[in-house]
């Protein structure tokens, strides 16, 4: 094909910027703007490092659409045909499928499984490409807890109909208990390219336990005093702190998941004799996402505990303390959603 083409003045300007935008097509006007400049199609070839196809295809395009038909070009290739295996093997299978100690695939597996399994030699750094090209990415998955309560949907029912019919002079509160750590929660921030920033940590964890409720109608957030274990006690004193604290209304219905120490001897002994006044009514089994203090206690990771540098549990405490104090209603970042979210 002869390689000499005539681009006008208006068609160069714009040819010039496709090439510096870098979107699709860029290096079918890098191609034309060579060519129309003298150079030869091998000359263009070894400059740009450009295949013969594509220059030729630039051109033919170029001759028959103009820039438009540049713009529009994606430079693609057919994918090989191992890589539709590889997509399938990262879906559905995992390295244990194949005789590996290993949980999760990396390219360097995939690419030896796919020489074993289907004769084809290939680099990681290739089957990296692919799984990209493909629209695979590394990031970490998302937990979903296994077992679903049967009872799910009617439960969430019972609770929905129990909060829309909820008299005046009584109250009803969403609780959970939280972790507080020393060593702190890792979290992602903005550090120069190429450098690793740090985040000291104490060493010798210490951790605390917090109770806290979330009042339906409000978004008021109560805390008890933080707790050295998770248990029935810390519930009790939680239980007692609330009836206390709203004492205002006739009764206090406590909506809770359903941890073994929330069904336990000491609680139920509690119940006998303030039952009267705190009622307690359970969430559906493995279903966190249904209780809306959890987005709270996630807002408080994502503001204190991530990468803090308190150097004792006491200090730590004391800002979470004062942070629930300075923004003590939290019906945005949970209650408003509950009704979508549960």
């Amino acid at each position: 094909m002869d390689g000499s083409i005539r681009v006008p003045p208006g068609d160069r300007k714009a040819l010039l910027q496709l090439f510096r935008s870098g979107r699709a097509g860029f290096r079918y006007a890098h191609v034309v703007l060579l060519v129309a400049d003298g150079f030869s199609v091998r000359e263009v070839h070894d400059l740009s490092y450009a295949s013969f196809d594509l220059i030729n295809i630039a051109l033919a395009r170029f001759r028959v659409g103009g820039v438009a038909a540049l713009a529009d070009a994606k430079v693609e290739t057919a994918a090989p045909a191992w890589l539709a295996r590889v997509a399938e093997w990262v879906s559905t299978k995992t390295p244990e499928d194949f005789g590996y100690f290993r949980t999760r695939w990396s390219c360097e597996t995939l690419a030896e499984v796919l020489a074993w399994h289907a004769d084809v030699r290939t680099s990681a750094e290739t089957v990296r490409r692919g799984l990209k090209r493909l629209g695979f990415v590394w990031r970490r998955p998302r937990p979903v807890v296994g077992p679903h309560d049967p009872n799910h949907a009617r439960t969430m029912r019972r609770l929905r109909a129990f909060l829309a019919a909820l008299p005046r002079n009584e109250v009803a509160v969403f609780q959970d208990e939280v972790d507080v750590h020393l060593n702190p929660k890792f979290g992602s921030i903005w550090m120069r390219r190429g450098e690793q920033a740090e985040v000291r940590t104490p060493g010798n964890n210490e951790k605390r336990h917090l109770a806290g409720s979330l009042v339906w109608r409000t978004g008021t957030l109560i805390v008890s005093p933080a707790g050295k274990r998770r248990d029935a006690e810390l519930f009790v004193a939680h239980l007692d702190e609330l009836r206390r604290r709203l004492r205002g209304y006739t009764k206090v219905h406590v909506i809770c998941d359903n941890a073994a120490f929330h069904r336990s001897r000491r609680v139920w002994e509690y119940l006998k004799e303030w039952g009267h006044r705190v009622v307690l009514h359970f969430l559906p089994r493995y279903a966190p996402e249904t209780n809306p203090i959890e987005r709270v206690w996630w807002r408080m990771h994502e503001d204190l505990t991530r990468n803090h540098r308190c150097k004792t549990i006491d200090e730590l405490l004391g800002n979470v303390f004062a942070w629930i104090n300075a923004g003590n209603c939290f019906y945005d970042k949970g209650l408003a959603n509950y009704a979508t979210a549960a």
